[in-house]
């Protein structure tokens, strides 16, 4: 029955002049979103609105699964055309349209007209009136409730009447690419990608890192975070995954420094060699998923020592989360069953048995020491030889 839908955007509303640049991101991350969908659509963009025209036969479900990916959208309103053909047909259509659209008939309901055409015949009291003594005699069962509608009829009277009145919820946000670009340290684990994915809600373009160690991480557990960052992708568009293969670092860290601390000094070379690729590729920070106390590598003591090797920003959107807190947002993008299988990455496998919790920066740097003679070049071999995968 529907032919098109209102896309309704909430804080893109607030952005005064510069306004039509988040309007314009948001129709071109609207028209990508499309591409995966059956069917032909225009996106436009008239009167501070933006509508998605359904040119072709189109799957409704598809259609709205995908539209619900794209940052920015903060409501999709499925609606019809109705032809200015005469107010009688527009009485025809909206009593055909409530009963296709809402078979149980024992609700309330509300008209609330717009006439944003000021010659139309009739004004928005007028029509809310007369379409609303339509609906009562077609369907004694309902009743008028001005307040709490179970349903509100939404007309627009454009160059169309557009008849709309169900909003289904999209994410939010802001269009990706219209805060800068960040790199994401991903493992394959359940908290990273949730971190990229509230990143990606303010507008913010992901490329990620990943760090692997075969053969003490198996090809699975690399796939598993392909798997994941394909996940966070359905929302910000492809993603540009570098794999580092860390398993020489680790070692070398392993036989020179004391094993308690093994944590942290992996952690710093891998924020060092994160901020490298970062660099190269015009990030304006780093984002990781961690949240204090959630382990050792994250206390407050920890977090600090790993940031005194960065420039970079580093942005911790979890870092005050629970970790239930973190799930669900992990089951609502799909990301946990995949973050919950049981491929070890790199960090795990060269934990300590008692790590430090509370590392000491001086003794941290001393020990650090220990590793001027290889790390440098292991350093560069493990970026001239990572890997670039394109994750869409």
């Amino acid at each position: 029955m529907f032919t098109a839908f209102l896309i309704k955007y909430a804080e893109i509303g607030v952005k005064g002049k510069n306004r039509y640049l988040f309007e314009n991101a948001l129709v071109q991350q609207i028209r990508y979103a499309l591409k995966k969908c059956e069917g032909e659509f225009a996106v436009r963009k008239t009167d501070g609105r933006i509508y998605v025209d359904a040119v072709s036969e189109f799957d409704y479900e598809e259609t709205v699964e995908h539209l619900q990916k794209v940052f920015g959208i903060s409501g999709i309103c499925p609606m019809i055309y109705v032809e200015d053909e005469g107010f009688e047909k527009l009485k025809e259509t909206v009593v055909s349209y409530i009963d296709a659209v809402y078979p149980d008939k024992n609700r309330s309901f509300k008209v609330a007209a717009r006439r944003a055409r000021k010659n139309y015949p009739l004004n928005s009291m007028e029509i809310n009136m007369e379409l609303g003594g339509v609906i009562l005699d077609a369907y004694p069962q309902m009743h008028v409730d001005v307040h709490k509608p179970d349903i509100l009829l939404n007309v627009e009277i454009r160059d169309k009447v557009y008849l709309y009145s169900k909003v289904i919820p999209g994410p939010g946000g802001m269009p990706v690419g219209t805060g800068g670009k960040a790199m994401l340290l991903l493992s394959g684990g359940i908290d990273s990608p949730v971190a990229g994915w509230m990143i990606a809600k303010r507008g913010v373009k992901i490329d990620a890192v990943y760090f692997h160690a075969p053969p003490y991480t198996s090809e699975r557990a690399k796939q598993k975070v392909v798997d994941l960052a394909a996940r966070v992708a359905a929302y910000t568009g492809p993603v540009y995954l570098h794999v580092i293969n860390f398993t020489e670092i680790q070692m070398y860290i392993y036989d020179k420094c004391p094993h308690d601390e093994l944590t942290i000094i992996m952690r710093r070379y891998m924020m060092r060699i994160a901020e490298r690729i970062a660099r190269d590729t015009d990030c304006l920070g780093l984002i990781t998923g961690e949240s204090i106390g959630q382990v050792a590598s994250q206390t407050m003591h920890s977090l600090m020592a790993t940031d005194e090797v960065c420039e970079l920003p580093v942005y911790r959107p979890l870092i005050g989360f629970d970790k239930m807190e973190i799930v669900d947002i992990s089951e609502k993008i799909d990301t946990y069953e995949t973050s919950i299988q049981p491929y070890e990455d790199c960090c795990t496998i060269f934990v300590a048995r008692h790590p430090v919790t509370k590392p000491n920066l001086k003794i941290i740097r001393r020990h650090e020491q220990n590793l001027e003679e290889k790390i440098g070049e292991l350093v560069q071999t493990a970026l001239d030889t990572k890997e670039l995968i394109i994750v869409r």
